[in-house]
């Protein structure tokens, strides 16, 4: 069966939908106010995902919601009402984990698709036929199968049962995501959608002879991470997903950026077009690839599971920060006029500077803020008015602004700029 891959991006907001989808994804993932698995990130209202679904299918883009927190017996009520919200504007798919959701799903909307969470730990052929044979159309793989096993997984189950997988992102060191640690340090429970991330925090040694002396575990002057994991990153290996069966190439990363889902929907979007084309410009524009996933957040990267169990490589020792080279400005919603484009202001630039114009076709156009008007704080451009005072500088958070670029952008570019060391 010839299978052409998904590319699926994550939005944390209507903002970061609208990007993922001007920037290259097939599909997007997001979450309402409850019953996903993270419950940290802006998440959608229920009419803001009405609006990124319209949105979204306007251009011919599927749109996914989480529904995958393991749910307790005071979940079950709401979960019932929430479901049949999202019934009423139809998303493409539910991404449930817990079985007793899976059912309430299946009564409540069987016109809409389930695929299986990563969380329910995929990791054997017969997993993937059980939950086909309860009607899931989809199955995501666990973290911690290699390119082999995915390959007989295919092989073992009907070419009708769609296979997604995890290439690019945050590793989890728990299995499959079931991690108890935020719970039990912090009272938040990650497979109720709360993790506080515990496994990035600092960590030292008591030896239980001597209460109180707490002994720090040195990789060098600045201590240990002992759970602080690479990112994931799979854009050099794409045929041999490909190869392994693999349908949907999942990004993780619901809490980040319209930069990060930008820069990453472009580069998988651009290396996935032209393998298709032709895989020897595939390895020509190899580093052309790297380039854009190196410039956006990242705890540097591995490869995973795929290839076999990673050793100590894997891990990071020195730090638990992210590689971040560039800063988002906006995004521009307008264009035209006297002013020269509308933004809702992110980070701060100045007049005189040079910023980037992002595009999707892959060009980063550099360009000199010549102009700079301000609208008010923490709303939307549009409900201004016609008064724009003149300003040297965009220091304020989420500050409707037009400005006037060197270089003349289009609706949906994003402005970004080298991150301030």
């Amino acid at each position: 069966m010839n299978r052409q891959p998904e590319l699926l991006i994550p939005a944390s907001s209507l903002e970061v939908l609208k990007t993922a989808v001007n920037f290259g994804a097939d599909a997007v993932y997001i979450g309402g106010e409850a019953y996903g698995l993270r419950a940290k990130a802006k998440n959608f209202s229920m009419e803001e995902m009405k609006e990124g679904i319209a949105f979204a299918h306007a251009r011919k883009v599927k749109v996914y919601v989480t529904a995958n927190i393991l749910a307790h017996n005071r979940d079950l009520e709401g979960a019932e009402a929430y479901f049949e919200e999202l019934k009423a504007i139809h998303p493409d798919a539910l991404i449930i984990s817990d079985p007793g959701l899976f059912l309430t799903a299946r009564e409540i909307c069987p016109e809409i698709d389930i695929h299986i969470s990563t969380q329910a730990n995929n990791v054997n052929y017969k997993t993937f036929r059980f939950w086909q044979s309860q009607g899931a159309k989809r199955v995501v793989t666990g973290r911690e199968l290699s390119l082999g096993e995915i390959r007989e997984i295919r092989d073992q189950i009907p070419d009708t049962m769609e296979i997604e997988t995890f290439v690019h992102g945050a590793m989890c060191i728990s299995y499959s995501g079931r991690c108890l640690l935020s719970n039990y340090l912090t009272g938040r429970d990650a497979n109720q959608g709360a993790c506080t991330h515990p496994c990035r925090w600092k960590y030292a040694v008591v030896e239980e002879t001597r209460p109180g002396e707490y002994m720090p575990v040195y990789e060098n002057e600045r201590g240990t991470f002992l759970f602080n994991s690479k990112d994931l990153c799979m854009i050099g290996h794409l045929p041999d997903l490909l190869a392994a069966g693999v349908d949907s190439l999942k990004v993780e990363g619901r809490m980040k950026t319209a930069l990060y889902a930008a820069s990453v929907a472009r580069a998988y979007r651009h290396a996935l077009d032209d393998y298709a084309a032709s895989p020897a410009l595939y390895e020509e524009r190899m580093p052309w690839y790297l380039e854009q996933v190196n410039v956006s957040t990242n705890r540097r990267f591995t490869t995973g599971f795929f290839y076999g169990r990673p050793d100590e490589n894997a891990q990071i020792y020195e730090n638990s920060t992210y590689v971040k080279e560039y800063t988002y400005l906006g995004t521009v919603a307008e264009t035209g006029g006297t002013y020269g484009c509308r933004v809702e202001q992110r980070n701060k630039f100045s007049v005189g500077e040079t910023i980037e114009i992002m595009k999707p076709d892959g060009r980063d156009v550099p360009a000199t803020v010549e102009r700079i008007w301000g609208g008010p704080i923490g709303k939307d451009a549009s409900e201004a008015g016609p008064v724009w005072e003149p300003q040297e500088s965009a220091p304020h958070a989420r500050q409707s602004l037009w400005i006037k670029l060197s270089q003349a952008p289009e609706k949906m570019d994003l402005l970004r700029k080298t991150a301030d060391v």
